[in-house]
């Protein structure tokens, strides 16, 4: 702490007649000055306490003046009080007293940790609002212009973030004195300082009259655009937004554009990243004619870039532009300018420039319209599924609906239907897992005649991956089909193949038999559950393997509410009965607990799967085991 915090202010403070009121105060100052930072912290954040304890008079003579002196400390702490200050309006007699804490919050924007000073100046502009007209003038306003010409540039930077509160609520005379304040700070000798001014120039030409933003904004926009620094110009693009939609579509094409061209053209790739990243804004900022004749051109460039992360924010945009080019213009448009800069880019050398085009392209086909697509995009799409980049593969899977929209199912199971089976023998398990989640909606688009034909097998192939997120979204996809395609498709076309998986020498697999019983009985019916499941489930309780067992105790309790009571009766209560004197300490707690019918277990897709590896009577399992959360508990 400073020496300001010495025992002086201790006495001043707590009092030399040891009124009891004034205890907490005394604790405050100790904890203040306690080597423990932790201590200083939590004190610092019992200030709304403490100051409710001293009442408002208090707080404003005592507490905010001790505050300001020992304004010296770790960042942490310094950070929790910009923050408590924000906060303080009621607790030092509210509105009419509110710059009390004027003096506190311009000494933590003058400190040298930036997060400390953002939060200050988040802080002040709160309390800015809370300042009438004339406490603004008399109070705020003078911080604002001390802090502007600060000796130090870390208070300069922090003035940047205020012009804007203030500016629309005090007189002529001093709006001017602010104007002049924001063009000196725009060409001060510190880029810290420029970059502050350039982040927030957007939002300052925001408050000005218009007359203003023409005379003023502009020329200060113009300069920082050319900067030496690049982290300045790059934020000059970002105000650019701003200040076109404030500007009439006749000033566009002589305040504005010769700068954007020129930010588009960059020398450096941060500066042209950042005019492809904000494109899509500034395009609707400056309106159809500008976008026709100029913008065109320059995101034609920017998809050419030399630089891949350029590219990549440009590839990003390329359905959003596209989108909002005019009506009449646009197919000619992308046609001739955008779609052979798309081509470029589908086999370019960076993975992150494919996937983020992956990501977009699906969506020009609506623009477009079928016999483009067709033509053109489809082609396109085949190679992207084709890509070696896994997350190129994914985004195109992930958006093939909008294609269908336009084109028809038929036409897209002629085309990419190949490469979809492909990708679903895929050696990486996640795509696997896109195309399966994508199985449900393909097949009700297809039909069950062509899904039977070409998609079933493969579904089947499913449940048997060696990856357990695959067999679990395996089963989840059927019940989706079961309730697509009917109970009556099930019984001819999946239940008998998932009940044969009862007999696989694979116990991970016959427990993947249970898993799509438990998540198939509901949407068979009664009739099917009974006469064909259930048999197979009972089998399955002498099985040698303990997990397994476990898992027919689970599945009597999740089936149970479909079958009819004479089965529950005769048939399930003495296997459960049976299971619950097994001489595995799992198997056993989960046939008590779905003999008392504590517990309604969600399907497996739902259900919080951990691997484990683990021992059982001393031997070490072969295989990683699938094991419930609550079997873990169990165990534990």
């Amino acid at each position: 702490m400073s020496e300001h915090s010495g025992p002086h202010h201790t006495s001043k403070m707590a009092g030399a007649d040891g009124d009891d009121s004034l205890y907490p105060i005394a604790v405050l100052i100790d904890e203040l000055r306690n080597e423990d930072v932790q201590l200083r912290l939590n004190s610092i954040k019992k200030l709304s306490t403490i100051a409710l304890a001293l009442g408002v008079e208090r707080t404003r003579t005592e507490l905010l003046p001790f505050l300001t002196d020992t304004i010296y400390d770790e960042d942490e702490v310094l950070l929790a009080l910009a923050e408590q200050l924000g906060n303080f309006t009621m607790l030092v007699g509210g509105p009419e007293y509110v710059h009390c804490l004027l003096p506190p919050l311009e000494s933590l924007a003058t400190v040298e940790e930036t997060v400390v000073r953002d939060k200050a100046v988040e802080s002040l502009r709160k309390i800015s609002q809370e300042h009438s007209p004339v406490d603004l003038e008399v109070h705020f306003e003078p911080l604002v212009k001390r802090l502007a010409s600060g000796d130090w540039f870390t208070s300069r930077t922090s003035a940047c973030g205020l012009f804007s509160v203030c500016y629309p609520r005090v007189s002529s005379t001093v709006k001017a004195e602010i104007r002049q304040h924001f063009r000196t700070l725009c060409s001060d000798d510190t880029p810290m300082v420029r970059r502050a001014a350039a982040s927030k120039l957007g939002e300052f030409a925001k408050v000005l009259e218009l007359d203003y933003v023409k005379s003023d904004i502009i020329s200060l926009f113009t300069a920082l655009a050319s900067d030496e620094q690049d982290s300045v110009r790059l934020l000059a693009v970002e105000a650019c937004v701003s200040i076109a939609t404030l500007l009439p579509q006749e000033d566009l094409e002589t305040l504005v554009m010769p700068t954007l061209r020129q930010a588009a053209e960059d020398k450096s790739w941060r500066v042209r990243y950042m005019v492809a990243d904000k494109f899509s804004e500034l395009q609707k900022a400056v309106g159809p004619e500008i976008t026709k004749n100029d913008l065109v051109p320059a995101f034609q460039n920017l998809l050419k870039d030399c630089e891949a992360e350029v590219r990549a924010a440009a590839a990003n945009k390329v359905k959003e532009f596209c989108e909002n080019l005019p009506e009449d213009s646009r197919e000619q448009i992308i046609m001739t300018h955008i779609l052979p800069c798309v081509k470029e880019l589908v086999s370019d050398t960076n993975q992150h420039v494919k996937s983020a085009l992956a990501s977009v392209i699906m969506g020009l086909s609506t623009i477009l319209g079928k016999d483009n697509t067709v033509e053109h995009l489809l082609p396109l799409f085949l190679a992207q599924l084709k890509d070696e980049c896994p997350e190129v593969r994914l985004n195109i899977i992930s958006n093939l609906d909008c294609v269908n929209e336009v084109i028809g199912i038929r036409q897209l199971s002629q085309s990419l239907l190949p490469a979809i089976v492909e990708l679903a023998e895929d050696a990486k398990w996640r795509v696997r897992l896109a195309i399966i989640e994508y199985m449900p909606l393909l097949a009700g688009q297809l039909g069950v005649e062509f899904f039977d034909e070409k998609l079933n097998t493969l579904c089947m192939a499913w449940l048997i991956d060696h990856v357990y997120a695959i067999r679990e979204a395996a089963t989840c996809n059927l019940m989706k089909l079961v309730e697509k395609f009917g109970a009556e498709w099930a019984q001819n076309t999946i239940v008998p193949k998932v009940l044969g998986m009862a007999n696989d020498p694979n116990y991970l697999h016959r427990m993947t038999t249970l898993f799509c019983i438990n998540a198939l009985s509901e949407a068979c019916g009664q009739d099917i559950t009974t006469k064909q499941m259930l048999p197979v489930v009972l089998k399955m309780s002498n099985d040698q393997v303990a997990n397994v067992r476990f898992n027919v105790a689970k599945s009597l309790q999740k089936i149970g509410p479909v079958l009819d009571s004479n089965a529950l009766q005769s048939e399930v209560k003495p296997v459960l009965e049976k299971l619950a004197t097994d001489t595995d300490m799992d198997v056993k707690y989960f046939a008590q607990e779905a003999i008392s019918g504590k517990l309604v277990f969600p399907p497996p897709a739902a259900e919080t799967s951990l691997y484990v590896r683990f021992y059982r009577s001393g031997k070490p399992d072969d295989h990683a085991v699938f094991l419930s959360s609550s079997t873990v508990l169990s165990l534990a």
